[in-house]
């Protein structure tokens, strides 16, 4: 197996910049930076394509998890809570109405 290569966030924002120029060829780009793969420029320019430029800043081997932690459980959160406060209201419609059907009047 080799060498895992990480690169500074900084260098592969500059990247990704330099290449949606369009003025830089990936070989270009890869001796100026000293970049071992054209995968990786490809990898990087999709993730700040699909808005996950959070993912220049993920250490290595930690692709799939960083950046989800945190964000993902406030996410789940609150929609827990708004499904939580959709099922609350839907109860105490149900229960005025029977309250009103039911109720005892002499």
């Amino acid at each position: 197996m080799g060498n895992k290569m990480s690169y500074p966030e900084e260098v592969k924002k500059e990247v990704v910049r330099l290449k949606l120029e369009g003025k830089h060829s990936n070989q270009e780009l890869m001796e100026m930076f000293g970049i071992k793969n054209r995968s990786q420029i490809k990898t990087w320019v999709k993730w700040f394509k699909n808005g996950e430029a959070h993912r220049f800043a993920q250490p290595l081997g930690k692709q799939y998890s960083y950046g989800k932690g945190e964000l993902a459980q406030l996410r789940k959160k609150v929609a827990y809570y708004e499904m939580r406060e959709e099922l609350l209201g839907k109860y105490r419609e149900i229960e005025r109405k029977w309250s009103q059907k039911y109720s005892y009047r002499p």
